[in-house]
């Protein structure tokens, strides 16, 4: 119990900490957000009139008291590009990031770890060669340009998948899934790259270790030493990286957003940075903040769960 509390109190202050640079770094850059909505040719009087009913006229130790009493109640104040309360922006949009990350961890846990256990059982051999050559490439491409890559040899050439645009669950299964494969595909490649190659080598430093020849000499088949035993203890650098890898697809999904015209999050926060709409870049900067720091969270607790020893220490 106490680990979990340290750990919690670890994930408020990190959301503390991030929300007190993030309030004062948007406070020191150029750029009037009253003169972006009234426009160049509004007088003095509108100005100070808009600027008081913001509140923006207060000091700034008070207008980041409401702003923090905003997050905890999950009033982020109002758009200036859209009009309209951020919670509900960020409401309609985050299904769509929320699937596309989903669906990219899905894949990837899917591919990278029986790759990963394949490889390390036949160490050296072509196979495994093949799949470290494979990954080592897959890590090197840029997501963006793999995007480019499956729109142009994938989406183009096949009629199922949908380059652009985006299809609700609740409209069609099929039609969702059309419009997030290649997404999903451009952002889960390098991340399967990543996990495989950890996977492979924590599973080989197991199977070097005495217990493991311990059970093999008592006539356990391969398979049951292999996930009985070596996968489960394998777990916890597998879920450290695997951990990293599920906060990149959550911050990763901007680029790939804006690649395949993808409605989420990520577009949503490169429309906010282009027209200076900062109370809406604030509340997705904590958006995902606060996603990265939860996760980091969950695989804490984790921890915990595979090895007690950690609740200990």
């Amino acid at each position: 119990m106490m680990y979990m509390i340290r750990r919690f109190i670890l994930l408020m202050t990190t959301i503390l900490l991030v929300s007190m640079i993030t309030f004062g770094v948007f406070q020191i850059l150029p750029g009037d957000p009253v003169r972006t909505m009234l426009g160049t040719e509004a007088d003095p009087t509108q100005i100070e009139n808009l600027r008081s009913e913001l509140g923006l006229d207060r000091p700034l130790y008070e207008q980041y008291t409401d702003w923090i009493k905003g997050l905890l109640t999950g009033e982020l104040g109002h758009s200036i590009r859209f009009s309209m309360p951020v919670k509900d922006l960020l409401l309609d949009r985050l299904p769509v990031t929320m699937s596309l990350a989903v669906l990219t961890l899905t894949i990837v846990l899917m591919v990278s770890l029986p790759l990963g256990m394949f490889a390390a059982r036949r160490q050296n051999k072509l196979s495994d060669v093949s799949l470290s050559t494979l990954t080592q490439i897959g890590m090197a491409v840029p997501s963006f340009w793999l995007g480019m890559m499956l729109i142009l040899y994938v989406g183009m050439q096949f009629s199922f998948f949908k380059i652009s645009g985006y299809i609700p669950w609740s409209q069609s299964v099929a039609g969702a899934l059309s419009t997030l494969i290649l997404p999903a595909l451009t952002i889960a490649i390098p991340q399967i790259a990543v996990n495989f190659r950890y996977v492979r080598t924590a599973i080989l430093e197991q199977m070097q270790l005495d217990y493991v020849r311990t059970i093999r000499s008592k006539g356990m088949s391969e398979r049951n030493v292999m996930y009985k035993h070596v996968l489960k203890n394998a777990m916890i650098p597998i879920l450290t990286v695997f951990g990293l890898i599920m906060a990149e697809v959550v911050a990763g999904t901007i680029i790939v957003e804006q690649v395949f015209s993808l409605p989420g999050v990520g577009q949503l926060l490169i429309t906010a940075i282009s027209n200076r709409d900062f109370p809406l870049v604030q509340g997705i900067v904590m958006y995902i903040t606060v996603a990265v720091v939860v996760i980091n969270f969950i695989v804490d607790i984790l921890y915990s769960v595979l090895d007690p020893r950690i609740r200990l220490r």
